[in-house]
């Protein structure tokens, strides 16, 4: 490769990539559950920095949105081994995450068109090559899901006595500023 040539764009790869086209999507819809297995469950446990991640499923109801555009609901159930921030043990949570998206083909930009948005508009995701991946829609909404500071149960932070007088450093500079100069 040269200096004047630029790399083509590369497609994020998902550790969890099922696609869907517009066109396998019969005009009735279609219910679609999904288990991910033991590798995809640890790929997905460490982008996530979680400890473990025993289980991971979904399910979706997908239907037509208009002659190009699919609406898909449903929800994402997990168990998501973490660590304590208090007390730095082994903990499980359950997630249950719910979503409701819909996908229209991206607009061709129109040089000097604006954008017109509409308050309270269900926002419309891109449908990128007339295809969409349930295992990244499954992947997010398990990332949004996740406690990024899980506790224990009753776990409570206290800080270690500081050793200092009470007020501590600051209280200190502060009795000095009041001191009058010699």
């Amino acid at each position: 490769m040269t200096s004047d040539q630029t790399p083509a764009p590369r497609r994020l790869e998902h550790p969890w990539s099922v696609p869907l086209r517009v066109e396998e999507v019969p005009p009735t819809g279609s219910h679609i559950d999904l288990s991910a297995d033991e590798r995809t469950r640890q790929a997905i446990a460490t982008t996530a920095g979680l400890r473990t991640l025993p289980r991971l499923e979904a399910a979706f109801d997908v239907e037509r949105s208009g002659a190009d555009g699919l609406r898909v609901n449903g929800r994402v159930a997990a168990t998501v081994g973490q660590t304590c921030v208090v007390t730095l043990e082994p903990i499980e949570s359950e997630i249950i995450e719910s979503f409701d998206l819909v996908f229209k083909p991206a607009p061709a930009p129109i040089a000097g068109e604006n954008l017109e948005v509409s308050v309270g508009a269900q926002e419309v995701e891109p449908l990128i090559d007339g295809t969409i991946d349930l295992g990244a829609i499954a992947t997010e909404f398990l990332f949004l899901g996740i406690d990024p500071y899980p506790r224990k149960p009753g776990a409570v932070f206290e800080p270690p006595p500081s050793g200092e007088p009470a007020g501590g450093a600051f209280a200190a500079l502060a009795a000095l500023k009041k001191k009058p100069p010699n």
